[in-house]
């Protein structure tokens, strides 16, 4: 799939104006391109987290749930009082039930595209159930330094 350039100029508006806190992307109706499907100001990680779990998608006319993209600025307390951190992350969300797998392999095989597009993501996640994007789960991922 080629990444469509709102792709990219929606993540510079999030990582330069700061105004953004979250993107998530999909794959269009046709699976060819990358889209933003939504972006927010919302700064609750459970909204988000919701967004990302309820995802649709429609596939050889059934809907079920919808593997996704998405970029989030996180925001996180260091230890012992030493001050706060923003850490954008990318997350890939592949649900291991409810999404058919010809749909899971074509987001898998297109996700360095995106993920190439996008400069200055902080560290990466792959998730494929709901604890592994649990904000305690995030919080222990970046606040490790883990790329």
């Amino acid at each position: 799939a080629t990444v469509n350039p709102e792709c990219t100029a929606t993540f510079n508006e999030l990582k330069l104006g700061k105004s953004l806190k979250y993107i998530i992307y999909k794959l269009s109706d046709d699976y060819k391109e990358i889209v933003v499907e939504e972006s927010g100001t919302d700064p609750d990680w459970e909204n988000f987290q919701k967004k990302i779990i309820d995802a649709k998608t429609t596939h050889r006319g059934k809907e079920g749930r919808g593997p996704r993209y998405a970029v989030y600025d996180f925001q996180y307390e260091l230890e012992a009082g030493e001050g706060t951190r923003n850490k954008i992350i990318f997350i890939f969300w592949s649900p291991d039930e409810g999404a058919p797998i010809q749909l899971k392999m074509t987001y898998a095989s297109s996700k360095e595209a995106l993920r190439q597009a996008l400069n200055g993501v902080g560290a990466d996640v792959q998730a494929n159930n709901e604890d592994e994007i649990e904000y305690s789960t995030i919080l222990s991922h970046v606040s490790k330094g883990k790329r």
